[in-house]
């Protein structure tokens, strides 16, 4: 009976939940005085999922295939905000226009749903992440588009308890969710974006605890 109890507990799936310490970064380029321009949130929300074969501590065996897998994440449109490249805050009417952009009267977060989680090859040493494929939906401005993009996955088990560090990014075209680039005056001159951004993330779960069995 215990042998079974273990072998179902096994199977359960373990659920994640954010955790500050996350950041999410959109790099632009830009014919204006900076060649470049950043925007920042240091906030995902969310929650992920995972079944059997999912890999929940540093160098554990795996094998490379599919993941049962279920998640969500999430940043406020108002969380973002322009900022130099050594993260000091830039300009709040570039913020501004960013939140018109993105049309956030409307539509307040931007969102991704995962679909689906490949594992391709297990870490090269105890330290270093595993390597996945992800497939996911990602809406921006009310417009949903299927993303693909490698992702890299640290499990960490320390004081502070089981926890994931996942990192990726993806290059996107902003007009395919119907939001049009910057052309306009800002501050002391014109500004006019390019249509392509780069999405780069780092997000933070920790374990939820299973619920305390109930007393006898």
């Amino acid at each position: 009976m215990l042998a079974t109890a273990a072998l179902q507990a096994a199977d359960q799936p373990i659920t994640y939940i954010a955790r500050p310490g996350s950041k999410m970064r959109i790099e632009g380029t830009a014919n204006a005085i900076h060649t470049s321009w950043l925007i920042e949130s240091q906030f995902i929300g969310g929650m992920l999922q995972v079944g059997p074969g999912f890999p929940t501590e540093p160098g554990q065996a795996v094998t490379p295939g599919k993941i049962e897998v279920s998640g969500k994440s999430f940043i406020r449109v108002r969380s973002l905000q322009s900022v130099e490249a050594d993260g000091k805050p830039y300009s709040e009417a570039m913020d501004e226009i960013t939140y018109e952009h993105l049309k956030e009267a409307q539509f307040k977060q931007i969102e991704y749903k995962l679909a689906e989680l490949t594992l391709k090859e297990a870490p090269k040493s105890k330290d270093a992440p595993y390597v996945f494929d992800s497939t996911g939906d990602l809406t921006i401005a009310g417009v949903t588009k299927t993303i693909k993009m490698p992702v890299n996955i640290l499990p960490v088990v320390d004081s502070k308890g089981n926890r994931l560090e996942i990192k990726g990014n993806i290059t996107i075209k902003m007009t395919d969710f119907k939001v049009e680039p910057v052309d306009k005056n800002i501050l002391v001159t014109h500004i006019k974006t390019g249509d392509e951004v780069k999405l780069v993330f780092e997000w933070i779960l920790g374990q939820r605890k299973a619920p305390a069995a109930a007393a006898k």
